[in-house]
């Protein structure tokens, strides 16, 4: 029989003592609260207990040392949840810690770091640790990809369901309630991925519309990008609701009156100020927008981006939004827009030893100092020990605003994206920290020590590099701002900034000049684009097409290209083998290579030129770097490039 919502809260607000006591009792009202079956009788065969209380799991620890530990509520391939019991200030128990201090803080962060210890234990962790202070409220993390990676669900701001706010909330009553029944459907990456795909499609189709009528494909995908972000800022309120959706039926039934509006629009959002009958709109800026010109849109083309603008913006995924966007405007490009992309979580692979293991690493040290500081002291009778704990907070937070990350091949963004959101997510930890130290200013002051797009670096030689990078990390910046501060009220004025973070130029040679090489006769000396494909006439794959030709080209003073300096380097530098390298670039690009850089062997294929160069940065500022390569790193060239390269 399911429990009434305020019984429930009734009976358990007043939970003190021992979670021992209590827990179980808790959990078993918790499971009739949300409908679902309580844990079936333990068994002691691990194969059996699947969902039961006090489940064992071998803790490993060093030396080989091992501990049997016990998991207070386990459901396999669901979750694991810890109980812990904390108290109101004017209990008579204490259990582990009185509510809204450090102490309870510190506690409730041991029982999750217990949970993960257990997490290791298990073959297929499941996606979800829950936290419980009996009573009180859960913290959720969550981890849907396997890696026992987990982090706070949905955010780091949201992760708390408090049971006295379950009545007025029931969507975290039904939270509470997947997680029981089928976690795997609160993965966030289902939905988003399905928006930002659809999305693309769209985009797809207009970019091809337009292009069929004659403008030009970079002129195309700047129009593009402009109502991208437009749709986006109206989605998330940085615009007011309407101003661009709801005029799009209105502009195709009267055509001729689209390209004049929208510029208007785009003008005022480029300087901020008001806008006739519209009301106040925030200064954007940021280059974005510099020229605010729209192209001319006739009724077909305006229902497509019709279809775009009813999207939910507010769920594009950035991780893969740089990759299909990237597809969707580049006429060479479109036919893979339904082609396999990097998944995030492949791009996490790289991210997270290179990056997140020693910056977290870092944090942990931190935390780990706080909580020895104010370990079980009252922050009203020890305001020394938690001044001193905020202090050791802000110095870390102040190092981390100063990190950069360079990505020498950025392609549409992704690897910075992600880097971009492990800083925001650790930022959102440290201001949460702060909070709990009794110090809101992190989180509310308009301005100062924030993570922002300025802190990550890119590279890339294709046009439209710069423009579809920075409106990826410009979206997920945007996201973490409206979704923890409150931006879309109040936000900081320019919303977007220039800082000149991705530069479009190649990333491994520099050169005076570019001068086509000529005949005897004086005639270029001509080469296959590298690009274009025709059909075998008999095998009917796909060969070069003799006829795509381009200039052969000599560099004039080539030399290794600089990077900007950084603290990380990540990326997915470009693959082209050896045996490929003269017939995709050309002899003069290949042998200017080979004298910029002598110490890459000659026959290395093309991305050691990317190893080499990072591996001489190694010691001064760059504390890591991580690149993707292909397996034919195995052969003896790329082996020799890649410890030549080390060991100077």
């Amino acid at each position: 029989m399911r429990m009434k919502i305020t019984d429930f809260v009734t009976r358990w607000k007043p939970s003190a003592s021992s979670e021992r006591s209590n827990s179980q009792t808790f959990l078993g009202e918790l499971c009739d609260l949300l409908g679902v079956p309580r844990p079936d009788p333990k068994t002691g065969d691990p194969d059996r207990d699947r969902y039961v209380f006090e489940r064992e799991a071998v803790l490993l620890h060093e030396g080989g040392r091992q501990s049997l530990g016990f998991i207070d509520l386990y459901k396999q391939g669901f979750f694991i949840l810890e109980a812990k019991q904390g108290s109101e200030a004017d209990s008579m128990k204490a259990g582990h810690g009185r509510r809204h201090t450090p102490a309870w803080e510190i506690a409730m962060q041991r029982a999750f770091g217990q949970a993960l210890k257990y997490s290791q234990t298990i073959e297929d962790p499941p996606p979800f640790i829950v936290i419980t202070d009996i009573g009180y409220c859960f913290d959720l993390y969550a981890s849907f990809d396997g890696t026992r990676n987990y982090r706070k669900f949905p955010d780091a701001v949201n992760s708390r369901i408090y049971l006295e706010k379950l009545e007025s909330r029931p969507e975290d009553l039904e939270t509470l309630r997947q997680i029981f029944l089928d976690p795997h459907a609160l993965d966030p990456s289902k939905r988003t991925a399905k928006v930002t795909r659809e999305i693309a499609g769209y985009i797809a189709r207009l970019a091809k519309a337009l292009q069929e009528s004659g403008h030009e494909p970079e002129r195309v995908a700047k129009f593009l990008m402009r109502c991208l972000f437009t749709m986006y800022a109206e989605d998330t309120e940085l615009l007011p609701k309407g101003i661009f959706g709801d005029e799009i039926p209105k502009w195709a039934e009267k055509p001729e009156s689209f390209a004049g509006e929208v510029s208007d629009l785009w003008r005022r959002m480029n300087e901020g100020g008001d806008l006739y009958g519209k009301g106040h709109i925030w200064r954007f800026n940021g280059g974005l927008f510099a020229e605010p010109v729209a192209l001319p849109l006739n009724r077909q083309q305006l229902l497509i981006l019709g279809l775009a603008a009813k999207s939910d913006w507010k769920d594009v995924e950035p991780a893969i939004f740089g990759t299909l966007l990237e597809r969707a405007l580049d006429p060479k490009e479109r036919h893979r827009l339904g082609a396999h992309y990097t998944p995030r979580a492949y791009v996490e692979r790289l991210v997270r030893p290179t990056i997140e293991e020693p910056l977290r690493g870092e944090w942990d040290s931190v935390r780990a100092s706080v909580q020895k500081l104010i370990a079980d002291v009252d922050p009203k009778k020890n305001l020394k020990a938690v001044a001193e704990a905020r202090k050791l907070v802000y110095a870390f937070y102040d190092r981390l605003t100063q990190i950069r990350v360079l990505d020498p091949a950025c392609g549409s963004g992704n690897f910075l994206f992600v880097a971009l959101d492990l800083f925001k997510r650790i930022e959102n930890e440290v201001i949460d920290l702060l909070d709990k130290l009794g110090d809101t200013r992190a989180m509310y002051a308009p301005s100062g020590r924030t993570v922002t797009p300025e802190q990550f670096l890119g590279i890339e030689i294709k046009p439209w590099a710069k423009e579809i990078t920075e409106l990826v990390l410009w979206i997920g910046y945007l996201q973490w701002q409206i979704r923890t501060r409150g931006w879309k009220s109040n936000p900081q004025e320019p919303i977007l900034r220039d800082y000149h973070n991705i530069e479009c130029r190649d990333a491994v040679l520099a050169y005076d000049a570019v001068e086509p090489l000529l005949h005897d006769d004086g005639n270029p000396v001509t080469r296959w684009d590298g690009e274009t494909m025709k059909k075998h006439p008999v095998t009917g794959e796909d060969v070069p097409d003799e006829t795509a030709l381009v200039p052969e080209m000599e560099y004039v003073n080539p030399r290794t290209a600089e990077w900007p300096e950084a603290d990380y380097i990540v990326g997915n530098p470009p693959f082209i083998g050896t045996r490929r390298m003269r017939l995709a670039l050309g002899d003069g690009y290949v042998k200017a290579l080979t004298i910029a850089a002598p110490d890459v062997p000659e026959n290395a294929d093309y991305v050691m030129y990317w190893w080499s160069q990072a591996a001489t940065l190694v010691g001064g500022r760059l504390r890591r770097f991580g690149l993707i390569t292909t397996n034919s790193i195995t052969q003896i060239f790329n082996r020799a490039a890649v410890d030549r390269a080390l060991a100077g």
